[in-house]
């Protein structure tokens, strides 16, 4: 009985999708426009911290008439030609082509309908978005099809590299921190102070620990490979932070002692 009630809410949570509270889309006090085209009136929206999340479906028959949707494994998934899109209720990413879009705040459920961040979904299907103050409206524009593929934006070595240094060092730790730890990492290698490639930055002398004792080579888990890519795209939770430090391991480092302090995640203090 228990299982049958869990199918059933999920199965909801998916036939749902597409519909909308038109209470929801007035109150929101946005609309949304598709190539011109208004959106359905009825399309949930919700505006939050100066963020506008819509119903995903509506935006995505728009915008590929031809796309299915399904539930699977507690998430929506959606294909198209060129597209799969899953989207995990309770997650802060998005995830398509095989790429992570980082959404720090998650997605939003009203009605049992999923809202998605509009700037994350129009950039998942290859659209443009902007938003028009003056008329209180979201204008999406059609592209030539979805985002490239993980395969081909990712640099396989950066994400090699990075997904290790981030398991070594943190991969006891929450997403937010080992996003953290990438960002160091990839924070050094746009500064001209450090060697400007990820394995550099990785492997110069002095720097990283599990560069020195092997556990570099331990196969990274997979929020990890997540947090990687999501650094990758842009994901950033430690600001312009160059240095990170365990200060119950080492209460008085010199990165401690010589540089600004960012904040601290998990067992990490991080500094500029």
């Amino acid at each position: 009985m228990m299982k049958q009630r869990i199918l059933c809410a999920a199965l909801c949570l998916f036939l749902l999708a597409g519909a909308g509270s038109h209470a929801a889309a007035a109150g929101s006090g946005v609309a949304i426009t598709i190539d011109g085209a208004a959106l359905n009136p009825q399309t949930a929206v919700q505006v939050s911290n100066e963020t506008t999340y819509v119903s995903y479906w509506p935006v995505v028959q728009a915008l590929y008439p031809d796309a299915t949707a399904s539930w699977e494994d507690g998430q929506a998934v959606v294909r198209a030609a060129g597209l799969i899109m899953r989207i995990r209720p309770g997650a802060r990413y998005l995830e398509v082509n095989g790429r992570c879009l980082w959404v720090p705040g998650g997605f939003r459920t009203e009605h049992q309908v999923i809202l998605v961040p509009v700037r994350a979904l129009a950039q998942a299907l290859g659209a443009s978005v902007t938003w028009d103050g003056a008329g209180g409206a979201v204008r999406l524009r059609s592209g030539s099809g979805p985002i490239r593929s993980g395969g081909s934006f990712y640099d396989a070595n950066d994400l090699y590299w990075l997904s290790r240094i981030i398991y070594a060092e943190s991969g006891n730790q929450p997403l937010d921190g080992k996003i953290a730890v990438g960002n160091v990492v990839l924070n050094r290698v746009a500064s001209p102070r450090f060697p400007n490639s990820v394995s550099d930055v990785i492997f110069q002398r002095g720097q990283f620990t599990p560069a020195r004792n092997g556990s570099l080579s331990l196969t990274p888990n997979a929020e990890s490979v997540l947090a990687a890519k999501l650094c990758l795209e842009g994901a950033n939770t430690a600001g312009n932070s160059l240095y990170f430090v365990n200060p119950r391991t080492c209460p008085n480092s010199w990165a401690a002692r010589n540089r600004p302090y960012v904040a601290t995640i998990g067992a990490h203090a991080f500094f500029a």
